[in-house]
């Protein structure tokens, strides 16, 4: 049952700007055991909450662009890091939906096992160049996710630059377009991981810190809110009224505490 009372305080949020969401995997499964995999049925009762909130969706892109003002209502950057090949069942929820989203791709695995370590992600291949080519013949967004999904924090600067610089050029070889967007792996980066970013020609990056995604007001540190496992609609719900990875009635409630406070003072 969708919780009452986030799902009024989410109605009434706004002027915060956009909200990003992060998603890796999602199956066909009833509960996926990796916990950054949601099932099916949980990721379109997901998509059914921000509809009904009156979200609207958007790409990395369009904030680029400045196409994510919430004057006319909220608006959801759906975003999914690595490219596995259940991530079509993303796909073909959305479009039923008439949403978007932006996929960051790891470029050496495209078609491929991933070669990173493994820590009960999904088994099998990533999505392949035909399939990437139909993404975003559809209006999905690609942006880059690195060449070998490696921490950027601790590659030396010349293979920092030919991580970025070559997943780029991989990933525009195979759409016929710009790649402008970029997801840091494992939420890992610094000033120096920031800047190479810019210098390598993306427009924006996204992180894994919590927020608004514009909070910082730097388009090479956008805020995620990360959806687990775990999460059902109401515990969503509650992460968008707080902007936060936790969405427990705890947190809530403490917000709602805090709320009257600066009220009574």
């Amino acid at each position: 049952m969708l919780d009452p009372i986030a799902y009024a305080l989410a109605r009434r949020s706004a002027g915060h700007g956009p909200l990003m969401l992060m998603y890796h995997s999602v199956t066909a499964d009833r509960q996926p055991d990796w916990p950054w995999a949601v099932s099916l049925d949980r990721f379109g009762q997901q998509l059914d909450l921000l509809s009904s909130l009156g979200y609207r969706t958007a790409t990395m892109d369009d904030i680029a662009a400045g196409r994510t003002s919430d004057a006319d209502g909220p608006v959801a950057v759906i975003t999914f890091d690595d490219g596995y090949e259940d991530n079509l069942l993303a796909v073909e929820a959305l479009a039923r939906r008439g949403m978007t989203a932006t996929w960051f791709i790891v470029s050496g695995a495209i078609g491929d096992e991933p070669h990173w370590p493994y820590d009960g992600r999904p088994a099998g291949r990533m999505m392949d160049a035909a399939a990437l080519r139909g993404l975003s013949a559809a209006g999905i967004e690609i942006g880059s996710h690195t060449v070998s999904h490696c921490r950027l924090t601790e590659a030396s600067d010349t293979d920092l630059a030919r991580e970025l610089a070559d997943s780029k050029s991989t990933l525009e070889d195979i759409l016929g377009r710009d790649v402008r967007s970029f997801a840091y792996p494992y939420g890992d980066w610094d000033t120096r991981c920031a800047e190479a970013v810019r210098t390598a020609g993306y427009r924006q990056a996204c992180t894994t810190r919590t927020g608004w995604a514009l909070r910082d007001g730097n388009p090479y540190t956008l805020r995620r809110l990360t959806v687990f496992n775990h999460d059902t609609a109401s515990t969503l719900c509650r992460k968008l009224v707080l902007a936060s990875n936790d969405g427990s009635l705890g947190a809530l409630s403490r917000y709602m505490a805090q709320q009257l406070r600066a009220r009574l003072t």
